[in-house]
């Protein structure tokens, strides 16, 4: 039975892990069922915003007149764009499979893998040969899966996509019927539909993305309802049909019903860790009651010597906060030392049209005192050309000026976010971001204007 020093399971963001521990002069052994990178290099992240670019392209196109740019989209070559994206992923992560097998002090075990004892793992391969691991050290970062909803009938019967698939289809559907509201309905609604399809949305909140702030989900809906069919407020309870004829019924809280019919039928329900797949329960790994692998302050399981990162640990189900906890379970696991681990200024993203940000609170979350600063696009000079969605950036700000949220919904709000994140991180207040000198016409001013109305430091002029 091969001893190592660490065994990392998954090789998404295990495979910085696995990467560090081994410079480090670690015999490691490094186990992925699939393709090195994980979700997000090979079906989540990356995959979907080089294809959501794309559909940002023709959008400029399509939208150009209004701004006095004649354009015509003549075509959209769907199969080469979905072809171009998969042909830089799959180098991408044969690069990543290479460098690892080609390092002295790393054993890739590309199989599946699964506890069977205390720090130990069995893998099989494509084959159906097992070996059998142990490490006086394990780092689990199994990652999570799209979640397939039991309530639904028909899902046994009738053909349906998750995130998965959807991201590389052949053949654009004509009519896209997307289960669900939130980040991954919101993306790929936006994808398809700038592709050409005619998408429905059936979700059941009364907004899409009801987990941002109530003004963004309600600014983001808005601009959604113009473009896709909502039917919002709904619970789906079946799939059926077969061929390009499918149909999803659902019923809202009194239980009338609607069915909508499509080509296709994507379930983007939200996502489950890998928990039972790992076997963890073998290993004396306790989990939640959602089946999350449940993790101290130092990212330590219940079981001796394992630990847990990323999607399977749910503290954030983000890849730049896995990639953070990777950081220290290296610190923690591989060097013995005893960080805590720490999230300053974590922010997210929804890459849809228009562009959601957020860290921190949402207004819903907050009790007790606190003020609201927002500035909208148009009221920038570089905003006012970018934005016709309405779209603002809103502060949250403690008495004090400590930053307790800031919201954004428009162009580019994803980058935007980074600097309420850094000065979050470095510790400043919301008067520091509203002083900062931007530069003009910038678009970011439009997150220093939402600092600024809250503070108000600043003349502001006739």
């Amino acid at each position: 039975m091969p001893e190592f020093d660490l065994i990392v399971l998954g090789g998404g963001t295990g495979n910085l892990v696995a990467s560090a521990a081994a410079e480090d002069g670690l015999d490691v052994a490094l186990v992925e069922r699939d393709r090195l990178g994980g979700t997000c290099l090979n079906r989540g992240c990356n995959p979907s915003k080089q294809l959501i670019h794309r559909a940002n392209v023709a959008e400029t196109v399509r939208t150009a007149g209004s701004v006095g740019v004649e354009a015509t989209l003549e075509s959209i070559d769907f199969e080469r764009i979905v072809d171009d994206v998969r042909e830089e992923i799959d180098a991408d992560a044969e690069a990543k499979a290479a460098a690892a097998r080609e390092h002295d002090r790393v054993t890739f075990y590309q199989g599946e893998g699964r506890f069977v004892d205390e720090r130990t793992v069995v893998v099989g391969d494509e084959d159906g040969e097992t070996e059998r691991l142990t490490a006086e050290t394990v780092v689990l970062a199994g990652g999570s899966r799209p979640v397939v909803p039991d309530a639904i009938a028909g899902t046994e019967e009738t053909a349906f996509l998750t995130s998965d698939e959807a991201l590389w289809l052949s053949e654009r559907p004509d009519r896209l019927v997307i289960v669900g509201g939130g980040y991954v309905a919101v993306e790929l609604a936006h994808f398809f539909g700038e592709m050409g399809a005619d998408v429905t949305i059936v979700g059941h909140g009364a907004v899409l993305l009801d987990r941002e702030d109530a003004d963004v989900a309600e600014r983001l809906t808005e601009a959604y309802r113009e473009r896709h069919d909502l039917r919002l407020g709904y619970t789906v309870t079946e799939i059926a049909g077969d061929g390009t004829d499918k149909r999803v019924t659902a019923e809202d809280a009194d239980g009338a019903e609607i069915e909508v019919t499509g080509d296709r039928i994507l379930l983007a329900t939200g996502r489950r860790p890998n928990t039972e797949s790992w076997n963890v329960s073998a290993a004396g790994i306790e989990t939640d009651e959602e089946g999350f692998v449940e993790t101290d302050e130092y990212l330590r399981t219940s079981a001796e010597g394992v630990y847990a990162i990323g999607d399977i640990a749910g503290n954030y189900m983000f890849k730049h906060s896995g990639d953070k906890e990777a950081e220290y379970a290296v610190e923690n696991a591989v060097r013995g030392r005893g960080e805590p681990v720490e999230y300053p200024g974590m922010a997210h993203a929804v890459f849809g049209s228009p562009e959601v940000a957020g860290l921190g609170a949402t207004e819903d979350d907050l009790d007790g005192d606190y003020e609201i600063g927002r500035c909208r696009y148009d009221e920038t000079a570089l905003g006012s050309a970018l934005d016709d969605h309405g779209g603002f950036a809103k502060a949250l700000v403690a008495p004090d000026g400590a930053v307790l949220g800031c919201h954004v919904v428009g162009p580019e709000a994803s980058t935007m976010i980074h600097e309420v994140s850094t000065a979050v991180a470095a510790g400043a207040d919301a008067s520091t971001i509203a002083e900062t000198i931007h530069v003009h016409p910038a678009i970011s001013e439009v997150v220093q204007g939402a600092f600024r109305d809250v503070r108000d430091v600043a003349p502001t002029g006739f």
